[in-house]
């Protein structure tokens, strides 16, 4: 195995890893917003794009004889749930969220540009076509935070005036 491939099958686990965490981020996100249907449906919409990302890395890895890292998977999720529980103690939890959100998309974003540029470059048509059909939905989840952001925003602002406690989810 050449030093490129040792590198894509790396960044692959380390992908797999940045998916768990994005599955416990979204998980714990949903779970707790109650007055944002809109964000929520989003959100669970994502989780679901995000569990589909997960099986067709597993697929990349096990087509090239490897597999998923269970050490920075788990690294992956205890960093989720740490950000799950600093979540739950700020008054503007929803407003953090989405902000946290679309800074995380962008990471992806970044790491799946990357990933795609390696496989390009060992030849590895498939894991580069799996890959494509991932980037787009990151992509797409990052444009409709930075959409929503400002409308989040003042449903936010609005409701703290109200109930500060029912404006955080």
């Amino acid at each position: 195995m050449t030093a490129k491939q040792d590198n894509l099958l790396d960044w692959l686990r380390d992908a797999h890893a940045m998916e768990q965490q994005a599955e416990k981020m979204l998980e714990a996100q949903a779970g707790r917003l109650e007055h944002y249907p809109e964000l929520k449906s989003r959100i669970l919409q994502h989780l679901d794009e995000t569990r589909g990302q997960q099986r067709l890395l597993e697929e990349c890895l096990k087509r090239l004889d490897s597999s998923p890292s269970t050490f920075k998977d788990m690294g992956a999720k205890l960093m989720a749930f740490g950000q799950a529980v600093s979540g739950m103690t700020v008054s503007d939890e929803v407003v953090k969220g989405a902000m946290s959100g679309y800074v995380f998309e962008n990471m992806e974003i970044a790491a799946y540009t990357v990933l795609i540029a390696a496989a390009q470059e060992v030849g590895d048509a498939a894991t580069e076509s799996a890959l494509k059909q991932i980037l787009p939905q990151e992509v797409a989840m990052a444009e409709w935070l930075r959409e929503h952001l400002p409308e989040i925003t003042g449903a936010y602002l609005a409701r703290d005036k109200v109930d500060a406690d029912a404006a955080k989810r």
